[in-house]
């Protein structure tokens, strides 16, 4: 009876009659050839199919930021003292969220002060390339790059020109800022209606056009921290805080970025009619939540789209606490 080999013998034994083959590859020889395809690749972009998109995204990004300018000076934005937690509404609510700060004790009600724009719009800010297939950025070369928002520069290497005046935003022109506000307590109901619808349409198109371009153009987002770039590859400037202590150095781990990472969506709790005036934590489970510019503009009266209905909780219960009162 012949026995029966074991799985590592057959594994020995096949790499005992097996053949390696070796080569000496020499990459000074190859390093101009990659640069020169790095070249011929540049040629490709912009891509001309996707200059109307980028457009298109500038000018929403325009009119998003002068129309959710415009609806802070109507309804008020309440911003956590000690954490990013972000309320529309007059008062803020009772739910323990609060993340503290410092050496404060997570779990708290939250200190409520004044918002504005940038808790609604978070900033993403990213290196303004001179080329879309220039070298790496090194940490020693952070200071010669400017700094932009990160759909600015990616609309910017589709092909748009975010100069353009009647692609101006908010970011890039100041007066765009004023004169939404001007006037804006002495607006009717159905005018900041019709603001608030603009501004929604402005916020779908928005992130739908960014969608398109990640298709195309590639950007990076940091693992451990919310530092974007957008070009072929991550730069390696040390400004990561999660590895300040460890042997990397502050050096980023760079991933695939999506459209929350250049445009977050900043959710908030979403007070529903059959809500309390003022949400408590024993009924933190049935709230719902919805974008902030979502919520800014149901505000004024406009009906959210149905996709964000189920994050919202539209129809469901108020709670046990109400239920109760």
């Amino acid at each position: 009876m012949a026995l029966r080999k074991r799985p590592w013998q057959n594994v020995m034994g096949d790499l005992m009659h097996a053949r390696f083959y070796g080569s000496k590859v020499d990459f000074n020889k190859l390093r101009p050839m990659i640069l020169k395809r790095i070249e011929s690749r540049a040629k490709d972009y912009p891509v001309r199919g996707m200059v109307p998109v980028a457009q298109e995204v500038l000018r929403a990004r325009a009119a998003l930021h002068q129309g959710v300018s415009t609806l802070l000076s109507v309804f008020p934005v309440m911003t956590c003292k000690f954490c990013p937690e972000v309320y529309i509404g007059e008062k803020g609510h009772l739910i323990q969220t609060c993340c503290g700060y410092k050496r404060r004790a997570k779990n708290r009600v939250h200190e409520w002060v004044s918002g504005g724009l940038n808790d609604i719009l978070v900033p993403v800010e990213t290196f303004h390339l001179q080329n879309m297939f220039q070298d790496v950025i090194k940490h020693q070369q952070r200071f010669d790059f400017d700094r932009v928002p990160a759909v600015v520069e990616l609309c910017w290497q589709a092909g748009a020109n975010p100069y353009d005046e009647d692609m101006c935003s908010s970011d890039w022109n100041l007066e765009n800022v004023s004169s939404a506000i001007e006037g804006a307590e002495s607006l009717s109901p159905h005018e900041l209606k019709l603001i608030a619808n603009r501004t929604l349409r402005a916020w779908e198109i928005l992130r739908t056009g960014v969608q398109k371009l990640l298709l195309v153009y590639s950007a990076k987002v940091c693992k451990y921290c919310s530092e974007v770039h957008v070009g072929p590859s991550g730069h390696k400037a040390r400004l990561c805080g999660v590895f300040k202590y460890e042997s990397w150095r502050g050096a980023h781990f760079w991933e695939m970025a999506g459209v929350d990472d250049l445009v977050p969506p900043k959710l908030v709790w979403k007070r529903r009619p059959q809500d309390p005036l003022v949400l408590v934590d024993a009924d933190r489970d049935f709230y719902g939540h919805a974008p902030a510019v979502v919520d800014l503009c149901t505000q004024a009266g406009i009906i959210a789209p149905i996709k964000y209905h189920c994050m919202m909780k539209v129809q469901g219960l108020s709670g046990p606490a109400q239920l109760k009162v």
